[in-house]
């Protein structure tokens, strides 16, 4: 009789990471698809457990769980690689929404990507999108801004950043900050045009709208519930630069102690084009004026 060959080890195959969206309210925006994926892991990586187990516990599920919150993220996120590196299925999720949309699970996601780990994406609320889809805006381009900072000095500082984007600019803020935030954007932005909501998805649903003076008076001090608000972008001065060529001699000699020299100077460097081609356009068009 032939001695028996030893089989050969089967390689252990990588897990999958699934980034799971849920509810940002009402517990039946969750799709089949979400429910599925967190019932099938072997472990979900949560924002906060307490918060998770009573989703899992309204749909029965009883997969374990396990902390994936800001300050551990780092080293949870590690942890968490190496039961993907041995085959475990994870999913991740954040209290509410979308994970690592301005809450934990960028690290994760970053460094399953980085060793090979396929991560598969299960979509479902989000209140970015919750929000503009009530907002009636015509123009949807938006800049996300996540939560502003907490400071005063910082968030305000951080607001002159983008004060000047023309599309609308969204940002999340908590109950206990969004009193003095909207007065900072009072400061800041001007007063425009400005949606707040409240309680997106839940039984008390809010969605206030107008001009930012108005409602800087609507918002109470230290209300229940988190908030998404937009502020409409800015608008163009009459005094901005005009991007084409002819435009733009037309605006520099219409702007006092302009040279013609210097003129030129400028718009070359801003169009990238040859100096030559702005001198000769520039005498006939300002020759004209």
């Amino acid at each position: 009789m032939s001695p028996q060959i030893p089989k050969q080890k089967i390689e252990q195959t990588e897990g999958t990471l699934y980034v799971v969206a849920t509810p940002i309210g009402n517990l039946g925006d969750i799709t089949a698809r979400a429910l599925r994926t967190l019932r099938e892991v072997k472990i979900i990586g949560c924002e906060d457990t307490r918060h998770t187990r009573k989703l899992l516990t309204h749909f029965d599920i009883h997969t374990p769980v396990t902390s994936y919150y800001r300050e551990k993220e780092a080293h949870k996120a590690k942890f968490l690689l190496e039961k993907l590196l041995s085959g475990d299925d994870i999913a991740i999720v954040s209290d509410a929404g979308t994970p690592a949309i301005s809450d934990p699970g960028h690290v994760l996601v970053r460094i399953a990507g980085e060793a090979g780990i396929k991560v598969v994406p299960i979509p479902g609320p989000s209140a970015i999108t919750t929000a503009l889809s009530i907002a009636g805006l015509e123009d949807t381009t938006f800049f996300f801004g996540g939560f502003p900072p907490s400071k005063p000095k910082q968030r305000r500082k951080y607001f002159k950043t983008i004060s000047t984007l023309p599309c609308s600019v969204i940002f999340y803020e908590s109950p206990h900050r969004i009193s003095s935030c909207l007065k900072d954007c009072l400061t800041v932005f001007g007063d425009r045009h400005t949606f707040v909501f409240r309680e997106l998805t839940k039984i008390h649903e809010e969605r206030l709208s107008g001009p930012l003076s108005q409602l800087v008076d609507k918002v109470k001090e230290n209300p229940r519930g988190e908030f998404v608000f937009i502020l409409t972008g800015a608008k163009k001065s009459a005094t901005d630069k005009p991007e084409d060529l002819d435009a733009l001699l037309t605006w520099y000699h219409e702007q006092p102690d302009m040279t013609l020299k210097k003129a030129v100077s400028s718009i070359a460097a801003d169009l990238d084009i040859s100096r030559s081609m702005v001198y000769k356009k520039a005498l006939m068009i300002w020759n004209q004026n």
